[in-house]
């Protein structure tokens, strides 16, 4: 089991105190400590114990001991491990501004103690001061060096946070948009699934006697036919939860070439669709689906809400101005009462992704001119760039 900080100060301290005590009895320079010469030496080693909690106290506490104590001509090698250490110490322990202060005034005390031992004493005070200067040069470099672990060991955690936050951003992404996929596409197939069933339902129910076989299997066609792209569709959107893909496992995205096959659905439900589009290549291909998802999205709402027989949808996608421009707008009743979705919010969301503006509302209705109007702005190139996408 690892020792505490406090028990391991301890342990030095009475270790060191033995090896003064072997060295003060065995050989060194300076006679051999009396009573009030071992009192001072095993007393100059207690602070030891609290070194790392108040360097500086013990400092303050053991400079006068070991001064004293040379001063009495007690042998002058016995203290001086505990000396190291307590430089090491106020090295390792305080800014380079105090050590360097420290190691002066100490340095000092030194050779005001050595001045009357002539050139004996400056040639031990040279030694001496080398002593000094080393330990307190490593207790520097170990200082620093731990300030630098540190702060690598930060950065490292700091780093690892920034990549688990960004693996959740992405995970928190993806799943909104296998929401609005979903979304867009249920509400898209179960609202046609929903007319072409009424329609059937109508035809059998309006002269059972002069049954049009022909009107109820094509309605029964086109409910397969939407339930199979509805399947297919489904099917590429649940592989990235199945396979855990990234945007590089996610199959091809729908684009503006598929919005024939809406608008054609669309017709399938009874709707009457005016549909243009005018682009040129190079179209991104995050613009082109968050288009399709938007003209999916309004003609899903526009047959759900539409509420009349003869409905009209004009639908138009064109490039102008560096931006892909949106624009659908029907003559039906709008919403009403329906409670609100999140075919609007979806959208907002789509269009937010590549940097556009969307503008849905109902049309101001003057005289027979009723409606909803979706229109949205897909800039082609990334903001604050000048290439594309």
């Amino acid at each position: 089991m690892r020792l505490s900080a406090r028990r391991q100060d301890v342990f030095l301290a009475v270790g060191l105190a033995v090896l003064a005590s072997v060295v003060a009895v065995s050989f060194g320079s300076g006679r051999r400590p009396d009573a009030l010469g071992w009192t001072l030496l095993l007393a100059l080693h207690v602070p030891l114990a609290w070194r790392r909690r108040a360097p500086l106290t013990v400092l303050c506490v053991m400079i006068p001991l070991i001064a004293f104590y040379h001063q009495q001509e007690y042998d002058h090698s016995a203290p001086t491990a505990a000396s190291m250490v307590l430089l090491y110490t106020v090295a390792v322990t305080g800014s380079t501004r105090r050590t360097v202060t420290i190691g002066c005034a100490v340095i000092a005390l030194m050779l005001v103690l050595k001045a009357g031992h002539g050139m004996a004493g400056v040639a031990v005070s040279f030694q001496i001061t080398g002593w000094i200067v080393s330990m307190l040069v490593l207790g520097g470099y170990l200082r620093v060096h731990r300030q630098l672990t540190e702060a690598a060991l930060e950065r490292a955690e700091r780093a690892e946070r920034t990549r688990e936050e960004e693996a959740r951003r992405r995970v928190a992404e993806e799943r909104l948009r296998i929401a609005r996929d979903l979304h867009d596409l249920l509400a898209h197939s179960i609202t046609l699934i929903g007319v072409q069933t009424s329609v059937a339902a109508h035809v059998l129910a309006e002269d059972p006697g002069r049954l049009d076989r022909a009107a109820v299997a094509k309605a029964l066609d086109d409910i397969a036919d939407t339930c199979r792209s509805a399947r297919g569709e489904l099917r590429t959107t649940l592989e990235v939860l199945r396979e855990h893909g990234t945007a590089d496992t996610r199959g091809p995205l729908p684009g503006l070439d598929a919005l024939p096959d809406l608008a054609a659905t669309a017709r399938a439900g009874g709707a009457k669709v005016d549909l243009s589009v005018g682009t040129g290549a190079g179209i991104p291909a995050a613009v082109g689906a968050a288009a399709y998802r938007i003209v999916q999205e309004a003609l899903t709402n526009a047959v759900r809400h539409g509420g009349r027989a003869d409905l009209t949808v004009r639908v138009g996608v064109h490039e102008r101005d560096g931006a892909l421009r949106v624009d659908v707008t029907d003559d039906g009743a709008g919403s009403g009462s329906a409670p609100p979705g999140f075919g609007l919010v979806g959208m907002r969301e789509r269009v937010r992704s590549v940097g556009g503006t969307l503008d849905a509302g109902p049309l101001d209705e003057l005289g027979e001119r009723a409606g909803f109007t979706v229109s949205a702005v897909l800039p082609l190139r990334a903001r604050g760039e000048e290439g594309e996408w």
